[in-house]
């Protein structure tokens, strides 16, 4: 690979084009698949258990085939956003997923009325006993699901309803600017910069501009919610997390103890939150009044993502060997990806390297190209595709690490059944930031001086937005469900509901100085609620809790690794491998974890909890 390419995926592999024959075959055979599909259900279940068989035979079919024409339709669209044919072809795979989700209605149906067949099934077909926890979620799932039509007029009101609110909230947010024609998202991105005057500036913008829109916010998050609490009820979910920790495969008991550990931890991040206040205000690096002085040292909110400088660089520029600062080539991030793999087993470093010389990688940034990143895996060829947008910058290396970890999160599964390529959030998240954690890491062990602390703060600003500000976000959510029970809800509820949450979670590692009146924090953020797109999307309820999962449960394995060496690598392949057909309890109980239990959870934060101390006594020393 040249030193200065930045490649463009291939996609030979998959399709050649559109237009090619490969394409209209696969497209035909789907549309056969779903008519045999349709005939089976319409077929006589004498004998189930052969039916179900032949069933589960089309159903992988149907799965192998769908994805990997889904998964070609985005990618080729989200490189070329203004090619109509790409839209169009993304619309017909909008029908396609609801004619199989119409006939998996119809399957759920059938499955539990003969639920009772089951053992009799497993008797005369002992290999698809990996089926068993899929089948019983599916049967799980259709004793909360309203009659066929009620389902589907609840489906077709949600697009004047639910859908038309969360639309609602995506365009006033897509399409506020500031005075100049900045963007609200652009706004948003200067949390990020150096300039601190930039950084507050920009934060007051983004409230002034929520606030002038918080009728219509408040309508849509009141109005979503208030129909996803009468949906729940007629669905028999008991509480708005219920339908959220079936979809997770997650028992409340497990939730209880990690959300318990994140609670217990909150003192050492908001140590570290005022230790960074203080790092800001001695570096001249904020333009708070107060945040970070005796009397308030707790972090001004528009500051929690600023870079850090050394308040004893006195000006200098940073070394030109700073991993922070320098400029990467794409070749040398791949290198150092790999590297980082390898140094924990062959077989990661092996798939990144076949990832790299296949050309599974888009990084080029040009136009009509989706921003951010992301991994889509294929069924067909059982291989992947990454999306990223190469700056040369230090996180362009995290993120680079992160995607291919999802990527090999899927390579772990080669041998499985389509069926079983679906995995929930909860485990999503875990191969990819089990890589992130391996680069930094790393990098931390390896960097010096001041360049350390950058690198701990990037490191701690990532993984208390992770837990805490998610933690704060399924507060507020749980006390919306709650709230909303009894009566609707304006934006001033919403704000005050925000506050409370922000004052449960990060309590005084936010600065705590108060407005004349005594009514409100001056430098937090009441408006949260308006700007996280996933509360206004009714199939995301509690979307939060999932990354602090995978957060902490990577951290927990790395942990692991550090103690068993390289064996442990057989055993989290095989984790991986398993993420398709069971609970995320028994999944984890296979590989000696009891993710029931808070002491697994610790595990995972001590090792930030040593990041802190470090972060907090170089703190001491220059202040």
């Amino acid at each position: 690979m040249s030193e200065n390419i930045i490649p463009r995926w291939n996609l030979d592999s998959l399709y050649p084009s559109l237009d090619s024959n490969e394409y209209k075959n696969d497209l035909a055979e789907l549309e056969k698949t779903f008519s045999d599909i349709q005939k089976l259900l319409n077929a006589d279940k004498k004998d189930f258990a052969k039916w179900l068989n032949d069933y589960i035979n089309l159903l992988n079919q149907e799965v192998y085939l769908f994805k990997t024409l889904s998964a070609y339709a985005y990618i080729i669209y989200s490189t070329d956003t203004t090619n109509q044919t790409y839209m169009n072809n993304l619309n017909l795979m909008d029908k396609y997923e609801s004619q199989s989700i119409q006939l998996s209605i119809q399957f759920s149906s059938i499955l539990t009325e003969n639920k009772d067949c089951l053992p009799d099934f497993f008797k005369k077909y002992p290999e698809r006993k990996e089926y068993e926890y899929v089948l019983n979620e599916i049967i799980e799932e259709k004793n909360h699901q309203m009659s066929a039509k009620e389902e589907e007029l609840a489906s077709k009101m949600s697009h004047t309803g639910s859908s038309a609110w969360s639309l609602l909230q995506e365009q006033i947010i897509s399409n506020l600017q500031d005075e100049n024609g900045k963007t609200f998202n652009e706004l948003r991105n200067d949390a990020n910069e150096a300039d601190p005057q930039l950084r507050k500036s920009s934060w007051e913008k983004e409230v002034a501009l929520l606030a002038q829109n918080r009728i219509a916010f408040a309508a849509a998050l009141n109005n979503l919610k208030g129909e996803k609490i009468t949906l729940n009820e007629k669905r028999g979910w008991k509480e708005g997390i219920d339908n959220a920790l079936f979809n997770s495969r997650l028992s409340k008991k497990t939730l209880d103890a990690l959300i318990g550990a994140i609670e217990d931890s909150l003192p050492i991040w908001r140590k570290y939150f005022q230790a960074k206040a203080a790092l800001l205000r001695a570096s001249n690096s904020t333009v708070s009044k107060s945040a970070g002085s005796k009397e308030h040292p707790g972090i001004a909110f528009y500051d929690l993502f600023a870079p850090i400088s050394d308040p004893k660089a006195c000006g200098k520029s940073d070394s030109k060997d700073s991993l922070i600062s320098k400029k990467w080539t794409f070749k040398e991030a791949c290198d150092y990806v790999l590297k980082e793999y390898y140094s924990f087993s062959k077989n990661m470093g092996d798939f990144a390297k076949n990832a790299m010389e296949k050309e599974w990688i888009d990084a080029e940034v040009r136009p009509g190209k989706v921003g951010g990143a992301y991994d889509e895996d294929f069924p067909k060829g059982h291989q992947s595709r990454i999306l990223s947008n190469f700056t040369g910058t230090f996180s362009d290396i995290i993120t680079l690490a992160h995607e291919l970890g999802h990527a090999f999160h899927f390579s772990c599964m080669k041998d499985k059944a389509p069926l079983f390529f679906n995995y929930p959030m909860t485990l999503a998240e875990t191969a990819s930031t089990f890589a992130e954690t391996i680069v930094k890491q790393d990098m931390i062990a390896k960097s010096g001086d001041f360049d350390q602390m950058r690198i701990l703060d990037l490191d701690l600003t990532d993984t208390s937005q992770v837990l805490v500000d998610i933690l704060c976000r399924y507060y507020f959510e749980e006390s919306v469900f709650q709230a909303r029970k009894n009566s609707e809800l304006t934006a001033d509820d919403f704000c005050r509901l925000m506050q409370e949450a922000q004052e449960k979670s990060y309590g005084d590692g936010l600065n705590n100085e108060r407005n004349a009146d005594n009514t409100n924090y001056t430098e937090r953020h009441d408006y949260m609620w308006a700007v996280k797109g996933h509360y206004y999307i009714t199939s995301l309820d509690f979307y939060n809790f999932p990354y602090a999962f995978g957060q902490l449960f990577a951290a927990g394995l790395y942990q692991r690794a550090k103690k068993e060496g390289p064996e442990f690598a057989k055993t989290y392949e095989e984790l991986l491998s398993q993420t398709g057909n069971q609970s995320c309890e028994d999944l984890c109980k296979k590989a000696g974890f009891d993710i029931s239990s808070k002491d697994f959870w610790k595990s995972g934060i001590d090792m930030y909890a040593k990041e802190v101390e470090k972060y907090c006594k170089y703190v001491e020393e220059i202040k």
